[in-house]
């Protein structure tokens, strides 16, 4: 995960790296995301998800691009 000032400095980075421009999340969808995925991670009853329960996690998120599909 890279952070960026804005959306020109992703695109400058980009160019300069020769690398196509990666998904975008704004920091409140980090850390929404980084609550549902960790939460419950030292949880003795943790066993990991299924790909239905990713699925619903990512669209928690506002994450529905083709790229957060994991139906796949």
């Amino acid at each position: 995960m890279l952070l960026f000032q804005s959306e020109e400095w992703i695109e400058t980075w980009s160019l300069r790296n020769h690398l196509e421009r990666g998904e975008i999340l704004t920091l409140h969808q980090v850390w929404e995301l980084s609550k549902l995925w960790y939460g419950n991670r030292l949880s003795v009853d943790y066993h990991g998800r299924s790909k239905e329960q990713v699925a619903e996690i990512f669209k928690q998120v506002g994450l529905t691009s083709k790229f957060w599909d994991v139906s796949q």
